[in-house]
């Protein structure tokens, strides 16, 4: 059975790249925003950061990452970065800002990975565009690249990646040698030994940042592809996959990443949930790239990133629905996303843009609403809903934000003008509407409302209302505390925390501990917290996180000095 003809028909004038000024504006609205004047924010991001800092501090040792004392059994690698750049920039730059600087290079690096990666399928003979009959057909080279910069506009575009891209985690490592052994793969057709070197080194960094597993599914997958491809180049990186493969394993073994984290618990219709806003809109797109070129399956340009994406949602599965797991696959899917633009009809990409225009022009009048009333109080309603989910919080007028805030939405109503007006050949104008909107969203937040976000994400409110009660002098025990708490009472409130488990028979003067007040732990929690009594501890205060509504923090002081054994 013959295979059909490639869908693409693609003009000169619809190569058109996309201006590089432009692009590099697009990719520095989307990175720059909340690098600077944020705290490290409640969960993950605060975690990694805490144990970076403590590496850096000396508080734990370089081959075991710990909180308060406590070994996490986090990946190395990660937290190596982290560390190595807080010391390398003191006193010069605040910690946390040293730490999250190398993390941002990463999700650059992951934007370039991901655009050449692309440059470099789109350039193989099967994804090329058909010839035109009377010629005008698009140069190789020049469709490649705009093919290229539309895999980056969808990339931008989805809105899995706008707050996980911005954090100090182990999964931004992840992405970042994801997006390069996807590059590696790509470019193994017509750059050798660049491309084995990026095998050498994705696959052994992915198992080191804590997915070893992973690493593992993506060098045999990458293996298989690679025994049965027809291409020279691909056929040629076989035993370079094969002793990352190895290389990869042994450094999981050496550092004992190998950890099972199975719970494929999720139910369809909230993994169907997860997938549809996380993927948005690459995954529209990639649909229509499986229906359009379905005869096509199996050459490289759309069997690489299928196989990235593959073994994503089924890590995502596996680890009941993690949205961290599903972020590795994004590189896959703005690439498979990329090779549907040239088959869109006008139809939809009229479809793509009035949506964007609508919701994203909405997204920026509601920040832009709630800014207003935070600053005049008008209109009333709407402070009232930010002084009741962020009780306590004192807005704050910065004229450098306001100004980058305002730029930005000139911006904005300037694409939407020069999208709408007439009728644009090149391929990737369909995700300009939706990468513009994303960035401009998330600039907006973290401008306007970043002291909002910064005060209810933030553990720092928390800490500056415990330090009234916590000794300048002495440790603090924290026995079994959220490693969010030790770390912020370990940066915010520079106090020594010990987080083992019998902490409470420390030497410790005050003791602080978390007291569920809803849910099933509720019951637990207050058995624990009687039981301090009968140990020496009688309650000093009780303090809440501004946005908490289910859990204190309790300070207990010591009354009685514990026996010695």
């Amino acid at each position: 059975m013959t295979s059909t003809p490639n869908p693409a028909l693609v003009t000169q004038a619809a190569a058109k790249r996309l201006p590089r000024l432009a692009l590099l504006l697009f990719c520095a609205a989307y990175v720059l925003p909340g690098l600077i004047g944020r705290d490290p924010w409640r969960g993950a991001d605060l975690n990694a950061f805490g144990q970076m800092l403590a590496i850096a501090e000396g508080r734990a040792p370089w081959l075991a990452p710990s909180l308060g004392g406590v070994p996490t059994g986090a990946a190395l690698l990660p937290h190596w970065i982290g560390a190595a750049a807080i010391k390398a920039s003191q006193p010069w730059l605040a910690p946390d800002l040293a730490a999250r600087l190398p993390f941002a290079l990463l999700l650059v690096l992951s934007l370039v990975a991901l655009w050449y990666a692309t440059f470099h399928l789109a350039r193989s003979e099967a994804a090329q565009p058909l010839p035109l009959a009377f010629g005008g057909e698009a140069n190789p080279v020049d469709y490649a690249r705009a093919i290229a910069d539309g895999a980056l506009l969808a990339l931008i575009a989805t809105l899995g990646l706008l707050q996980l891209g911005h954090e100090t985690t182990p999964e931004l490592v992840q992405l970042a040698a994801m997006a390069c052994l996807q590059w590696a793969l790509a470019a193994a057709i017509h750059r050798g030994w660049p491309a084995r070197m990026g095998t050498l080194l994705a696959l052994p960094a992915l198992a080191a940042s804590g997915a070893p597993v992973m690493a593992l599914a993506m060098g045999c997958g990458s293996l298989l592809l690679c025994l049965r491809s027809r291409q020279a180049g691909l056929k040629s990186l076989t035993p370079w996959l094969a002793a990352a493969v190895l290389l990869a394993a042994l450094l999981a073994w050496a550092t004992g990443s190998w950890a099972w984290r199975l719970a494929p618990q999720v139910g369809p219709v909230a993994l169907a949930r997860l997938w549809l806003w996380f993927l948005w809109p690459a995954w529209a797109l990639a649909l229509w790239t499986l229906v359009r070129w379905r005869r096509q399956l199996g050459q490289p340009h759309l069997a690489i990133p299928l196989l990235g994406l593959a073994v994503a949602l089924a890590a995502c599965v596996a680890m009941d629905g993690s949205d961290r797991a599903l972020m590795l696959g994004l590189p896959a899917i703005a690439v498979l996303a990329a090779f549907a633009l040239p088959t869109l009809q006008r139809g939809s990409t009229a479809a793509i843009d009035w949506f964007s225009v609508f919701f994203f022009t909405l997204c920026a009048g509601v920040v832009w609403v709630f800014y207003g009333a935070m600053q005049t109080g008008t209109p009333a309603a709407a402070l009232a809903t930010v002084l009741r989910l962020a009780p306590g919080f004192k807005p704050v007028l910065s004229p450098l934000e306001l100004g980058l805030a305002t730029a930005a939405t000139l911006a904005w109503a300037w694409l939407v003008r020069w999208r709408t007006r007439r009728h644009q050949p090149v391929i990737w104008k369909s995700l300009v509407l939706p990468a513009g909107g994303v960035a401009l969203s998330w600039l907006l937040l973290m401008t306007l409302w970043l002291p909002l976000l910064d005060y209810a994400r933030s553990n720092r409110p928390l800490i500056n209302r415990l330090a009234r009660h916590l000794p300048a002098q002495g440790c603090v025990a924290a026995p079994n505390a959220p490693l969010s708490l030790v770390a912020a009472l370990e940066f915010h409130g520079r106090r020594q925390v010990r987080a083992q488990a019998d902490a409470d028979g420390s030497l410790c003067p005050v003791l602080v501990q978390v007291l569920v007040e809803r849910g099933p732990a509720a019951a637990s929690s207050a058995a624990a917290a009687a039981a301090l009594g009968q140990r020496g501890w009688t309650e000093l205060a009780r303090e809440r996180g501004p946005t908490e509504r289910s859990e204190l923090v309790v300070v207990y002081r010591r009354t009685r000095v514990p026996a010695a054994d």
